[in-house]
């Protein structure tokens, strides 16, 4: 079992920077590859991007890409999503996702976190 919590969300404005953390509860968080997600209002919940459970490999949705950045620390349980240079389409829940290695599907979510961006 992963119980995941999500802090760091908040209001900014247009180009400003937040940066999310996901604290991990387990022994095993770090086998366990580690995903973000959004959901807009009225939007479907969409891929933003993932770390593997080393950090050797990250993969970003294009609408992210050299914006975005994740990292993990496997000794401090956690994973971290610094946005950079932020648009108002970025207005959304993030949340934290983890899944071991050989599925294809999440497991276990956080809670979310709130991210506004005022144009």
């Amino acid at each position: 079992q992963v119980q995941l919590v999500e802090s760091g969300g908040g209001l900014v404005q247009a180009g400003g920077s937040l940066r999310l953390s996901c604290a991990a509860s387990g022994r095993t968080f770090s086998s366990y590859v580690m995903g973000w997600f959004r959901q807009a209002p009225g939007k479907e919940r969409e891929f933003v991007g993932r770390i593997s459970w080393s950090g050797g490999s990250v993969v970003y949705h294009d609408s992210v890409k050299g914006r975005f950045t994740i990292s993990r620390d496997n000794a401090k349980n956690t994973v971290w999503l610094q946005m950079n240079s932020l648009k108002p389409e970025d207005t959304a829940v993030y949340y934290c996702a983890a899944r071991v290695t050989t599925a294809l599907q999440y497991d276990y979510w956080g809670q979310g976190t709130q991210v506004t961006v005022s144009s």
